[in-house]
């Protein structure tokens, strides 16, 4: 018998990761906010409008590309000189010489930085918003190069920490990547251009473009900030916007200010001081934004009305003190509008130094209530299915810098609150308890497993601080299936009896069914079916005494999977047509489509090909009407069986090729060696041993990568046909 790409579509008990813990609170849930648009490929904001000089700079680099063909450049300085405005006015006038795709990514160097491997994954997921990608950084690198290879593709990476950041994110040479950074490195084949501030002239036209008035004090206001282009630009705003304030007033506050402090601390210092004390303090607050965010955002933190939080919003602008990236979507059109605001790095260095402990505790408390709502947006919109699944993918991509810092806010700060403001006390263990049930479903595709683990116990945590009994019982469930997906059964097993005893202990019916029907799972995986359908029939008596048709289908399915282990295939399927009813009457699509997939895989161990044939087709398009792609590969990958087992193996390599594409889209590593193996088995039949061969030795490649059970099988298989060559 091949391996996985045929397996049954498992049918899970009740499982505990779906299980929601609310936060408790007076917080109100956010309005969902609006899904981005997914695939982008085409991200590059535009360049400030007021963006002047730097010809010679631009002259150098383009003759650089057109002359000598360098593909790799850096523009280097310090913060504030104007690199990502050079390097935006730069991608836009090379935008058309690399038309598939143009990249922006923040690196966040002197903050924060982006791992190689989170850097990889956002490009990558440009090209596959939905796939669940590979865990280590070699193979994202593998298929970071995949996706980029032949393609016209440019990439700015902006505020790079150093060489070691950039390397491994180094494209294939049809594309172009800039770099900016404060530091000086090395790469190979870059083209590096460091940055030095404005000439004079440039740096007085670049304040009369802001500020007309400024006039004959244009060359002491472009001394006194060096020319260098974010205190240029920041002072400019400030006389352009204070009409009242005099030229001649200004330059004054400026010379003081220069005596006690630097470049663009000094203008930041005076744009700051002509706010008034309440819009300073709500700036501040901005700062506990580690990246870019939307107006309902900024709203949350300040706890403000829509219609002021904008007016604050829009003032910020227009001084300068906070950049407005607009969205390539028109607003009012779904998935878009409205844009995105983000501080410089130094702006926000500047803003978190004026803000009080207990204002920040504050300030990142609303911001981790908010980011869970979004979490929770994210994941509501994956679970409506079809094209909702990419939108809500898409969100949770913009939004995951966000959503990491509020959970780790909230796991940071279960502590009683502090005079300073240092703990969270119950709100932030609240919210700790919160967040992985809120993304259930997208965590699960994007988050590493052992980040997950640490999220789960982390709220394992929180429930215990809160004496949540139920919610101790869930998170238990949740660590106990996270170590099942990494394949320890074992650890599996003692985390859902930690479950079982909470939950009898508080009476929790549902729970105790749902830690039961896990139980099970973790003994199917260990080989022992009949210990597992001892859990299953525990499980389906307290669905039944309850009223859980859902949790009864489950059972029922899981009870015939464990008889179909056994090689019972006719108790099988009684089982798998009794879930068919329960899920039809429940309205259960998923579930009926996997029962059907089952049903054609009892069928086919007693050698009916035709009749599981009917059944896969019927699965199939049930899959594909509620855009499940997981069990729209599987119900393909088992067509390749059956038609394989009739004779029809041309017909049984297009399913498996089909099916090849899904499983890499989804990132199922395990069905795509399956898929891989099956078809390699399918190709020697017909003839084709080169072809064989080749898709053999990848099935082999990935289960390995895996640690399958299946590696000894391919490699043995591998090793026959070498012998007989």
């Amino acid at each position: 018998m091949t391996p996985a790409a045929g397996a049954t579509a498992t049918i899970q008990g009740a499982q505990a990761g779906r299980d929601v813990i609310a936060v408790a609170g007076d917080y109100h849930a956010a309005p969902e906010p609006p899904a981005p648009i997914a695939p982008a490929l085409h991200q590059l904001p535009p360049p400030p409008c007021d963006f002047v000089g730097r010809a010679a700079e631009l002259d150098e680099l383009t003759t650089a590309l057109e002359q000598r063909g360098i593909t790799i450049f850096g523009l280097r300085g310090l913060g504030g000189v104007g690199k990502t405005a050079l390097a935006l006015t730069l991608a836009r006038c090379l935008a058309p010489r690399y038309p598939d795709a143009q990249f922006f990514l923040d690196l966040q160097g002197t903050t924060t930085p982006l791992t190689p491997a989170e850097a990889m994954t956002r490009a990558i997921r440009a090209y596959h918003p939905t796939a669940k990608l590979p865990e280590t950084e070699a193979e994202l690198r593998g298929l970071y190069c995949s996706v980029l290879n032949g393609q016209r593709a440019l990439l700015l990476l902006d505020n790079a920490r150093d060489a070691a950041q950039v390397e491994p994110l180094l494209p294939p040479a049809s594309c172009l990547l800039l770099v900016t950074s404060r530091q000086h490195f090395y790469l190979p084949g870059l083209h590096a251009k460091n940055l030095d501030a404005l000439p004079p002239e440039d740096a007085r036209a670049l304040l009369l473009r802001i500020a007309p008035r400024i006039d004959g004090r244009a060359e002491t206001i472009a001394q006194l900030c060096d020319c260098l282009p974010l205190a240029l630009r920041v002072s400019a705003s400030a006389l352009a916007e204070r009409e009242t304030l005099s030229v001649d007033d200004y330059v004054r506050r400026l010379q003081d200010a220069r005596k006690r402090l630097e470049w663009v601390e000094a203008s930041l210092a005076l744009s700051y001081d002509l706010l008034a004390p309440e819009l300073q303090r709500r700036w501040a607050a901005l700062s506990v934004f580690p990246s870019t965010f939307d107006h309902a955002a900024a709203e949350a933190v300040w706890e403000m009305e829509p219609d002021a939080a904008q007016d604050a919003l829009d003032e910020l602008v227009r001084y300068s003190l906070l950049d407005f990236l607009p969205s390539p979507v028109p607003a009012g059109d779904e998935g878009g509008g409205g844009g995105r605001f983000r501080l410089h790095d130094l702006a926000r260095l500047f803003a978190d130094a004026r803000l009080s402990a207990p204002d920040r505790a504050a300030a990142q408390q609303r911001h981790a209530a908010h980011y869970e709502t979004v979490l929770r947006a994210a994941n509501a919109l994956y679970q409506r299915g079809g094209d909702n699944i990419t939108r809500g993918l898409a969100l949770f991509d913009l939004e995951w810098p966000n959503i990491q810092a509020g959970q780790a806010w909230a796991a940071a700060h279960l502590l009683p609150p502090s005079e300073t403001g240092e703990g969270g006390g119950d709100t932030a263990a609240q919210l700790c308890s919160a967040y992985p049930s809120a993304g259930a479903d997208v965590l699960d595709l994007r988050q590493h497993p052992h980040e997950h683990i640490r999220w789960r116990e982390a709220a394992l945590a929180a429930a215990r601080r809160l004496k949540d009994r139920k919610a101790e019982g869930t998170h238990l469930g949740n660590l106990g299936e996270a170590y099942a997906a990494l394949g320890d059964a074992r650890k599996a097993i003692e985390y859902q009896e930690q479950r079982l005893v909470i939950d009898r202990e508080i009476g929790d019916r549902r729970g105790e069914g749902a830690a039961l029907g896990n139980l099970g799972d973790a003994y199917a995986d260990l080989g022992d079916a009949r210990k597992a359908i001892e859990f299953y029939e525990q499980a389906l008596v307290i669905y039944r005494e309850i009223g859980n048709r859902r949790g009864e289908g489950a059972a029922l399915g899981n009870l015939g999977i464990a008889y179909a282990a056994l090689g019972d295939a006719r108790k099988a399927i009684e089982f798998f047509e009794q879930h068919r009813v329960i899920a039809r009457e429940i309205g259960d699509r998923r579930g009926e489509g996997a029962g059907l997939g089952n049903l054609g895989n009892a069928y086919a161990a007693l050698g009916d090909a035709r009749k599981a044939i009917e059944f896969f087709e019927q699965h199939r398009v049930i899959a594909r009407e509620i855009g499940d792609r997981r069990g729209e590969g599987n119900a393909l990958g088992n067509l390749g069986i059956a038609y394989k087992n009739l004779g029809d193996t041309r017909r049984a390599i297009e399913s498996y090729e089909q099916q090849l594409v899904i499983v890499r889209e989804i990132g199922d590593r395990r069905g795509e060696g399956g898929t891989l193996f099956n078809m390699s088995l399918a190709l020697d039949k017909i003839g084709e041993r080169a072809r064989a061969v080749e898709c053999a030795q990848a099935a082999l490649k990935v289960y390995e990568e895996i640690e399958s059970p299946y590696v000894e099988r391919v490699r043995k298989r591998l090793a026959e046909w070498d012998a007989t060559d």
